[in-house]
């Protein structure tokens, strides 16, 4: 069988060397209408997944679906109303009877501006997508996962979970609490050979970044001149963090953790597993001086 060849944001994604890893595995990608979501579940794809798209504009998943040839199941959900979620992911259940991998990509940038100025309801709506959205579809999957002993969760993480982000405090706080759930809920579901880890996608270029420069100085200086810079050079290929979520679902990452990775600045191809667990590397923890 030739390598399959999937479109991913003007790119393409080669699954290897004519053998695939996901082969018979079913997955599903929120947020994946667009963006990153739409690469990672392209990828997913490439390497033999049955992939469901989840997002809230039915078009947009449409169109990846297509690109996939048609195999993906389409659910059309907001992550704010846990009625749809549950609408849809009873759908899921009842075709596919859940998933081994699951992917909580969908987020929201939220309101840009100091903490004094910004809409107090926009904030928490922000914290909803990013962090209760990454929740609830956790919560919906997981027992299909324990009853078939093995899953395989990734959380994407995001700008100001382990440094600040000044005027950026809904998407921080909410990504920082989506790193310190990734590690809780891996601590609880080991037993069940069920492995939890989060994706520091980098700088891609996606709509958020067009919401920074619409924001202008209330996106802060230093946050507006990045953007700005980004623009002008290119992003992130959003392949790169797509790879990453391909290699944190397969069988070669078994065992690996409870772990933050960024897919530009960390050596995940790398990463001897067995190693990595028996430290702390690749988590969030609190510094002290020396005595």
């Amino acid at each position: 069988m030739p390598p399959a060849i999937f479109p991913i944001l003007g790119y393409r994604y080669y699954a290897g060397g004519g053998s695939v890893q996901l082969e018979g595995r079913k997955a599903l990608v929120t947020g994946a209408g667009r963006g990153i979501g739409r690469a990672i579940a392209l990828a997913l794809a490439a390497e033999g997944a049955q992939v469901a798209l989840l997002a809230r504009t039915r078009a947009q998943l449409e169109q990846v679906g297509a690109a996939m040839g048609g195999q993906s199941l389409v659910l059309e959900a907001d992550l704010v109303d846990p009625d749809q979620v549950r609408r849809a992911y009873g759908r899921l259940e009842r075709e596919w009877g859940g998933v081994e991998i699951l992917v909580n990509n969908a987020g929201v940038l939220g309101p840009i501006g100091p903490v004094g100025q910004v809409d107090p309801e926009g904030w928490l709506q922000a914290v909803q997508v990013n962090l209760g959205g990454c929740f609830f579809c956790t919560h919906l999957a997981l027992p299909a996962m324990i009853a078939a002993g093995y899953g395989k969760i990734i959380n994407l993480s995001g700008g100001g979970a382990v440094t600040p982000r000044p005027w950026f405090s809904a998407y921080s706080a909410s990504k920082a609490g989506v790193v310190r759930f990734t590690e809780t809920l891996a601590a609880e579901v080991a037993p069940h050979h069920i492995d939890v880890n989060a994706i520091a996608p980098g700088a891609v270029n996606t709509r958020m970044l067009d919401q920074v420069l619409e924001a202008g100085e209330r996106a802060g200086t230093q946050a507006l001149a990045e953007a700005r810079r980004q623009r002008e050079k290119g992003g992130v290929d959003p392949t790169r963090p797509a790879a990453l979520a391909v290699f944190l679902a397969s069988p070669r990452s078994d065992g690996l953790s409870g772990r933050l990775f960024s897919s530009v600045w960390d050596d995940w191809e790398r990463l001897e597993v067995g190693e990595v667990m028996k430290t702390e590397y690749y988590t969030v923890r609190r510094l002290v001086p020396p005595k």
